[in-house]
């Protein structure tokens, strides 16, 4: 095989060892077939061993193929067990058998096309290292298989070629097949992983800009202040206590262990992450009297891992409306609850922003939109959608279907 087919193989064979691969039900086939082969050569042989010039060396073989072929079923079903041993040992069993049918049977049933002793047996051999190394060992397997009819059992007759060719088409286009899956496979699992790495790395752009950064930016808020943020003893020890906590998850994230998620109101530890829970419940705490929460009377019931994270996604735009919006500036949120979806939305009255601004506050690595957000409802398979015009406000529109977080 060339390099790639030799690393795609490798792929194919770690995911099906984790039972994800195609290749598996191929391998079942390939036993389940060398049965049936067995029991079709047997069929064959007990109906005409009386006209055998030696039927008990035909008898012998058989009894060593039955044996061989149980004692390997297991290997075929799974290619970590198929080695490339098992295979030789299969092809020389074959070998031994066809070369044997021109020893053991009358040389006028041969001149007739009378099978060989293992029959279609011999296919599953071919199959084999066409599962287990693609095309190229199909071929040479098949073509070793070729040679002992040819030479062992009737010579270049037009049967004896017509068998040739089929099996060896059959072989190649099996190889053929398994070296474009396992392809596939590497394709897909490189992407799985490349997927996998940018959402953990969005999580974690979301859980630093939602407490590292907010942490920094009211430090650098307070120290703005007129008199340097020399403030109350208890504004100073709440700055510590946040600055504190967002140390320990730097420290978290540095040395490889979880890094917890900012903390937003109704986001306590329950024992089911995904037990229902109300949103309203959890956005109540955003309200005040510049933050004026509009919901049904009944509970907004969402999976809780849902629900805490389109509550953070709102808390996310309401803390951009208390920073960005100006103190006069008054915020709704209006929760609506459909059949097919939930959705929030945050409108204000401030003064807005120009379009382009969003594209160039990512670019600047400002991601309270794009990751707190955004992505948030990316990750639960929901939209967010933003509305503004400078002098005319903001307007955020959160929707998660409900079957995208069942």
């Amino acid at each position: 095989m060339t390099e790639d087919g030799g690393r795609a193989g490798a792929v194919g064979g770690t995911v099906a060892a984790g039972g994800m691969s195609v290749e598996l039900p191929l391998w079942r086939a390939i036993s389940y077939f060398r049965v049936l082969a067995l029991c079709y050569a047997l069929l064959r042989y007990v109906n005409s061993y009386l006209h055998f010039l030696h039927p008990v060396a035909g008898w012998i073989f058989l009894g060593a193929l039955t044996l061989w072929t149980l004692a390997s079923t297991r290997a075929f079903a799974n290619p970590q067990r198929c080695t490339w041993y098992v295979l030789g040992t299969d092809l020389t069993l074959a070998v031994t058998g066809i070369v044997m049918s021109g020893l053991t049977d009358s040389p006028a049933r041969i001149s007739h096309g009378a099978p060989t002793l293992p029959t279609i047996w011999a296919a599953g051999t071919v199959l084999g290292f066409a599962a287990k190394g693609g095309w190229r060992p199909a071929a040479a397997s098949g073509s070793v298989i070729g040679v002992a009819n040819i030479l062992g059992h009737g010579g270049p007759t037009g049967d004896n070629i017509h068998n040739i060719v089929l099996l060896m088409v059959a072989g190649c286009a099996i190889g053929y097949v398994i070296e474009l899956a396992r392809a596939s496979e590497a394709t897909l699992t490189r992407a799985l992983q490349v997927e996998a790495a940018t959402r953990e790395r969005e999580r974690l752009s979301r859980d630093i800009h939602d407490g590292v950064l907010q942490v920094l930016a009211l430090v650098q808020r307070r120290g703005a202040e007129p008199g340097g943020g020399t403030g109350s003893g208890a504004d100073l020890a709440e700055l510590g206590r946040l600055a504190g906590e967002q140390e320990r998850a730097l420290r978290a994230l540095m040395t490889g262990g979880p890094l917890s998620p900012a903390p937003h109101p109704g986001a306590a530890d329950r024992p089911d992450p995904d037990a229902p829970r109300d949103l309203t419940a959890l956005l109540r705490p955003y309200a005040d009297e510049r933050i004026t929460l509009s919901a049904p009377g009944t509970p907004v019931l969402l999976p809780g891992r849902a629900a805490g994270e389109l509550a953070a996604a709102v808390g996310a735009a309401v803390d951009n409306v208390r920073k960005h919006a100006g103190e006069r500036a008054r915020a709704w949120i209006l929760v609506e609850d459909e059949p097919e979806a939930v959705t929030v939305g945050i409108r204000d009255d401030g003064p807005g922003f120009a379009p382009g601004r969003l594209g160039e506050a990512e670019r600047a690595g400002r991601l309270g939109v794009s990751q707190s957000i955004r992505g948030r409802l990316l990750d639960l398979g929901g939209t967010a959608e933003l509305y503004s015009a400078p002098g005319e406000g903001v307007e955020v529109e959160l929707r998660v279907p409900r079957k995208a977080t069942a």
